[in-house]
């Protein structure tokens, strides 16, 4: 893993030094035959993980400014781009009670997840979080949902539901689902919002962003731009318990 990681932060630090800006993800081979390194099997995993795992090199993070911090966002087909923005860091707090919820999840389901966010994705479908959490009625309309966006190029909503409220008014709602050591990518929100925005005129867009705290307990952010930063809305912690174990009282004392 050790190799691995020198391996990509030598690829993405001739990236960012030979272009600063934009490049497209052919540009790593060239990279890695300039640099005399094995190119990784996987090139999409190099720029995912400085999205959404791991800091950028130690070089590149030399040239921040104070509060500030290299992002990298989608600049079209196969193409990236570095940009320049203030370090907002989505974490779940770790002072923020933990709200129980009858666990809903099939032991089947549980049985035979594949990875950390399709598991992440399937407890937030079966419990119905997306509902308790924003006070709506909401139904999961498609899952890893490849679309493209004017000016960013291809991406994927992890899952898309569709919601409506007493008054009858519609909304859509992109989750993007991180479990692991990911990281909630406000990169990813901002996508998702344009997606709604220009695919879905008229509703409202709520984002989410679901993250495992433990085998348990999922943190839902509710997320906005707001100039051109994402920002938290609101912020939820859910535990899932067997209806068995319910604490009565302070089932009493959430109210």
């Amino acid at each position: 893993m050790a190799e691995e990681g020198s391996r990509y932060d030598a690829l993405i630090e001739s990236i960012f030094f030979d272009h600063y800006r934009e490049f497209e993800r052919t540009e790593l081979e060239s990279a890695a035959e300039s640099l005399g390194i094995e190119l990784p099997k996987n090139l999409g995993d190099v720029i995912y993980s400085y999205r959404f795992r791991k800091d950028l090199p130690n070089s590149v993070i030399a040239t921040q400014p104070d509060g500030m911090e290299w992002v990298i966002e989608l600049a079209g087909t196969g193409r990236y781009r570095f940009k320049l923005g203030r370090i907002v860091r989505i974490v779940p707090r770790t002072d923020l009670v933990a709200i129980d919820i009858p666990d809903a999840t099939p032991e089947l389901i549980r049985a035979y997840r594949l990875d950390d966010e399709q598991a992440l994705l399937a407890i937030v479908r079966y419990n119905r979080l997306i509902d308790t959490f924003l006070g709506l009625t909401t139904y999961s309309l498609q899952n890893h949902l490849r679309t493209a966006v004017k000016g960013v190029g291809q991406i994927e909503v992890d899952e898309l539901y569709v919601g409506i409220d007493k008054r009858g008014r519609h909304y859509i709602i992109p989750v993007q689902a991180k479990g692991g050591n990911d990281r909630i990518g406000t990169v990813q929100a901002a996508q998702d919002i344009r997606f709604v925005q220009e695919r879905f005129a008229g509703t409202r867009c709520r984002a989410i962003a679901a993250q495992f705290m433990d085998e348990e307990v999922v943190a839902l952010f509710e997320l906005t731009e707001q100039r051109d930063e994402i920002r938290v809305v609101e912020e939820r912690h859910y535990r899932l318990v067997p209806a068995k174990e319910l604490d009565r009282e302070a089932i009493r004392d959430y109210s």
